[in-house]
């Protein structure tokens, strides 16, 4: 049962009294119409509170945007940005699953659009075709604590065709004994190709710790792609 004080400040907040966004109201009067049409019933008017404040917490989530490259030499690419860039790139997964594992994390409603990632999809058809070395994209990792930043940062810096180690890696943070860490920290690197981490190998050459698409299969196929093996 709706707590009637949580009701109320879900509609003062939609009314402004609680730093409310402009613009918020679209789509909600029919939901307030509904209470009001209800009369007496009880029942019907717990129900229509109910519906109006999941209205009002999904114009208040943030919002991201997904589409997918389906034509790739390594399987389906799912992008999503976001106001700030790119936030997430997987490769080979299902897209309700995906969808839903997304706006958990964000705690977002997600969007297909493909109008939002037409620009990220060019640049990355322009990529296979080995037309492009780099990608002229924002990126966004503020969710992500300092260390992996940096660590990604820096794989960022890696060119098309070439490759390093994950000890090389550590000693260009300035951490010689952190090898595992740097691994680690792209193992959970949430937007690969973008960010290359296929590009980063261990001490013996061996390809170790790939996540995207069929693992360590999609690691050696990028790499191949770069002529980087």
């Amino acid at each position: 049962m709706l707590d009637e004080k949580i009701f109320e400040q879900h509609v003062a907040a939609w009314l402004g009294e609680e730093g409310s966004k402009k613009g918020e109201g679209e789509g909600l009067m029919s939901a307030l119409d509904a209470i009001y049409a209800s009369g007496p019933d009880a029942q019907r008017t717990l129900r229509a509170q109910e519906e109006l404040c999941m209205k009002l917490a999904e114009t208040r989530s943030p919002r991201l945007y997904y589409g997918v490259m389906q034509k790739t030499p390594i399987g389906p690419i799912f992008i999503v940005v976001g106001d700030r860039g790119v936030v997430a790139i997987e490769i080979g997964v299902k897209e309700a699953e995906f969808a839903s594992r997304v706006g958990r994390k964000f705690k977002a409603v997600v969007v297909r659009s493909p109008e939002r990632v037409a620009g990220v999809i060019k640049q990355l058809q322009e990529y296979f075709e080995g037309k492009r070395s780099s990608f002229k994209l924002n990126l966004y990792l503020d969710d992500l604590s300092h260390f992996q930043q940096q660590v990604l940062l820096a794989t960022l810096d890696i060119p098309r065709g070439q490759i390093t180690t994950y000890g090389e890696m550590a000693r260009r943070l300035g951490k010689v004994q952190w090898a595992r860490a740097v691994g680690q920290a792209l193992a959970r690197n949430p937007i690969p190709i973008l960010i290359p981490c296929h590009r980063v190998l261990a001490s013996d050459g061996s390809l170790h710790g790939y996540s995207g698409g069929r693992g360590i299969e999609t690691k050696e196929q990028l790499l191949l792609l770069e002529g980087a093996l």
